[in-house]
């Protein structure tokens, strides 16, 4: 049986962090305004996932959903004609850093999104490594509705993702397209029925956390960072392999093979 508790070290409000084994599950926890981000929900996310990413042992694999029936709205509009220039460009930084660690962070990250996943909430679940999604999920780049370009690292992620020609279309026309649609284009990696997508993300996230971690850190390096090209991606395997070859990790899955056993990995 896996064991699940509540740390409540970071943000009891509007971030929960509950743990099923190796995985630990982040819950934007505002339901009340669909768990939309405002300032102080975008300071909670960036430390806590930044923490599970670099400085948690007790995880292996995170899961990134939202409290009752919805992902995540967006950004807080109510907070944003209350800023200056220089604010606004601040808040930007802190959400790029959530954006680059869960990207170039050494676990893997899947998103479990029901109802809405609207404009920040959209790059969110886009950043992550795996999204699963219910059917009648809804998808929005909402950002021109409110005169915005899109941001959250999106101008990026959702081209690599699905493509530069489904991209400009949900960035262009800030159309609504749901779970199924978002399947058939790549956005969502799985489309599950409806209230079943955070118990179906956590079981795919158990799946991931199984794998040696060192393995996943270098991947999750090598795809982010060092496959943009085709020599790129030559050198990310001779710089990465090697070290790999190396770690124990991979001796005990070697070990394991001929033994005909299961290895236990250690993340060394």
């Amino acid at each position: 049986m896996s064991e699940k508790h509540t740390d409540k070290s970071d943000a009891p409000a509007s971030i929960e962090v509950t743990r099923d084994g190796l995985v630990a599950i982040v819950t934007l926890n505002n339901p009340g305004r669909r768990n939309a981000m405002g300032r102080q929900m975008r300071q909670l996310l960036r430390d806590t996932m930044h923490r599970l990413l670099t400085a948690d042992p007790e995880s292996r694999a995170i899961v990134l959903t939202g409290a009752g029936e919805h992902f995540c709205a967006g950004a807080d509009i109510s907070e944003m004609t209350q800023r200056t220039i220089l604010q606004s460009r601040e808040i930007l930084a802190e959400s790029c850093v959530v954006v680059r660690d869960m990207l170039a962070g050494a676990k893997p990250v899947v998103a479990a999104v029901e109802g809405v996943a609207f404009g920040a909430g959209l790059s969110l679940a886009v950043a992550t490594d795996y999204v699963v999604a219910a059917s009648n999920a809804r998808f929005c780049a909402a950002f021109l509705r409110v005169g915005l370009i899109p941001d959250t690292g999106i101008l990026w992620t959702l081209p690599e993702k699905i493509g530069m020609a489904h991209a400009r279309e949900m960035l262009s026309l800030a159309t609504e397209i749901d779970g199924v649609r978002a399947g058939e284009i790549g956005l969502a990696n799985e489309v599950v029925e409806p209230g079943a997508a955070r118990a179906a993300a956590i079981e795919v996230a158990r799946g991931l956390a199984a794998h040696p971690p060192l393995g996943v850190a270098l991947l999750k390096a090598a795809l982010t960072d060092g496959a943009a090209t085709m020599d790129a991606a030559l050198r990310a395997e001779i710089d990465y392999q090697p070290l790999l070859r190396q770690s124990k990790d991979h001796q005990a899955a070697c070990q394991a093979f001929f033994d005909k056993s299961t290895p236990v990995f250690t993340g060394q």
